[in-house]
Formats: C-alpha cells, structure tokens, sequence
C-alpha cells in the first residue's frame, strides 16, 4: 500500500509538470525567428542634420536610379523612414507630384520638427512627417508602395519586428529598399547577409541587390514581401 501511494503521488508530480509547461506553452508565443537573440546596433544620430544635404549626394547615390528602381513615380506613395533631415524625402515628394504623397518617418522631434519646416519652406504639401516608435513606423494600412531605409537599417535595434509591423502598411506590389554599408552594426554599418537574413524572417523576400550607390555606401537591397 505505500508503495501505491508514492507510485500514485509520483504520477501526479509528473502530471503537474506536464500541465504546467503545456500551459506555459499555449500563453506565450514564441518570437520572431529573427528577433531571439539580439545584435550590436548604432546609436541613432542626433546631430547636425545639414550634414545629409552634402553637396554632390544625388550623383554619389544615383538617387534618380534608385526612385526608379523602387517605383517611385507620380502618384504614388512613399514611406521615408529614418528621414533624417529629409533628403530623401523632398526628393520623393517632387517625383510623386501633388498625387502622391511621402510619409517621413523618424523617431526623434528634432528631425520631424526640421522636416516639416523643410516641407513647409520648399512648398511641399504632400510630406507628412510622423514621429514613430522605434519599432513600428505607425503607417496607415494598405497606403505605401515603396519604402526608403537610407543609411538607417544599423541604428533599427529590432529590425524584425519593425519590418513585421511594417507589412500592413504596403499595398500589392509595393518594394522596400535598404541601402547602407557592411560593418558590424555598432560602427554605423551592418552586413549585408544581416539585412537579407531578418528581412526574410520578417516575412520578405529579397527581389535584387545592387553596388552601384556610392557615398560610403557598399549596397542597395530590393525587398517585397513573401506571398
């Protein structure tokens, strides 16, 4: 009879175990593939602002080449995230015309404040700038066919999650690039097998990738996401 009951007590500890981790596995969700083990980043710049309208970037970067490529033309809609000063953003707002609209997204103040005033001086009434958290670009769903990270993807500390929060946004067809430099994720560059790698655990996949932009840049990465 005793040795009953420890057999019977014995059963019920399993038990509990048992029920314990198949609860604990049914009420947390595992995360993003990409996102279980975190990697070096880049502080986000807070300085001088002018310093991305260096004369002579428009030709270093070939950003004509690169609208094209992405499918930036009149009327469309564009997200420009990490917009910095708006380099890239006035550009793109030019191109799509008064039918389009360009959405400059960036998680610090100063830089929303500074692009707005640029918006606002250049006559650009198609930018709307939005202070963003730094993982999920807040964009409306199913309103942009193509998205920018200009030498921005090193400073996104959680680069899956704000590419997952980012797929609602894009419309059918719509393209994201990513151009930056290799390095090691602290000294404001990431490997370009880095960027292909979260990109698809995000649930993209990689269309083309280019060597042709220049001013301390090594790539141009082509995503869409995956059917």
């Amino acid at each position: 009879m005793f040795k009953t009951r420890i057999i019977v007590l014995a059963l019920y500890v399993l038990l509990g175990v048992s029920f314990a981790f198949t609860q604990s596995g049914t009420q947390t969700a595992a995360p993003p593939q990409g996102q279980q083990q975190e990697r070096k980043t880049s502080e986000p710049y807070t300085g001088d602002l002018s310093i991305f309208d260096a004369p002579g970037r428009d030709e270093k970067l070939q950003i004509n080449r690169v609208m094209g490529i992405l499918g930036i033309e009149s009327g469309k809609n564009v997200a420009d995230i990490g917009a910095g000063s708006g380099w890239f953003t006035v550009r793109a707002a030019k191109r799509v015309g008064a039918e389009g609209k360009v959405f400059a997204v960036d998680i610090n103040p100063d830089a929303i404040s500074h692009i707005q005033g640029r918006a606002q001086q250049e006559h650009l009434a198609n930018v709307n700038a939005i202070l963003s958290k730094p993982d999920d670009p807040l964009l409306s769903p199913d309103s942009i066919d193509a998205v920018l990270l200009l030498k921005t993807y090193h400073e996104v500390a959680h680069p899956v999650e704000l590419l997952h929060n980012l797929r609602p946004a894009l419309r059918t067809g719509a393209k994201v690039g990513v151009i930056d430099r290799n390095g090691n994720g602290e000294n404001h560059g990431i490997g370009k097998d880095v960027v292909i790698r979260e990109a698809q655990d995000a649930g993209y996949r990689l269309l083309k990738q280019y060597d042709f932009v220049k001013d301390g840049m090594d790539y141009f990465l082509v995503f869409t996401p995956a059917k």
